[in-house]
């Protein structure tokens, strides 16, 4: 259903520069470019991707509040490891990685943060 997910930035250099090292991290490479507006990530092609964008209209780049993007990961020690990398990176926290709602045991699993350009972004994954 969903093909690919984009996000505005206002500094596509430093947005690809970010998305690089953290989308590595899970084997996310670039597959399609085009100077001065996008920049897109997959793992294998044909699977859904993300990207970042200067907007088409030229306004400035706004986060979406209520908007948000989710990477899906197979284990919490990947969520926490990508969580992590994403602050490392100099994203900012939206909620720390564990389960939701945080008294569960097993469920959803997510960590929550934001991108360099203010996104809101999730890592998460289904524990049995």
């Amino acid at each position: 259903m969903i093909g690919y997910i984009l996000v505005g930035t206002a500094d596509l250099a430093r947005a690809g520069a970010y998305y690089d090292a953290l989308l590595g991290t899970i084997g996310g490479e670039r597959f399609m470019e085009q100077d001065n507006y996008f920049i897109a990530w997959a793992r294998n092609q044909g699977e859904v991707s993300f990207g970042v964008t200067l907007p088409f209209n030229k306004a400035p780049a706004s986060a979406g509040n209520g908007n948000m993007a989710a990477f899906a990961l197979d284990t919490p020690e990947q969520v926490n490891a990508f969580y992590q990398k994403a602050l490392a990176l100099g994203g900012t926290c939206e909620g720390a990685p564990g389960f939701r709602p945080e008294d569960a045991e097993r469920g959803f699993y997510a960590g929550y943060f934001r991108d360099l350009d203010g996104n809101k972004l999730n890592a998460f994954c289904m524990v049995q």
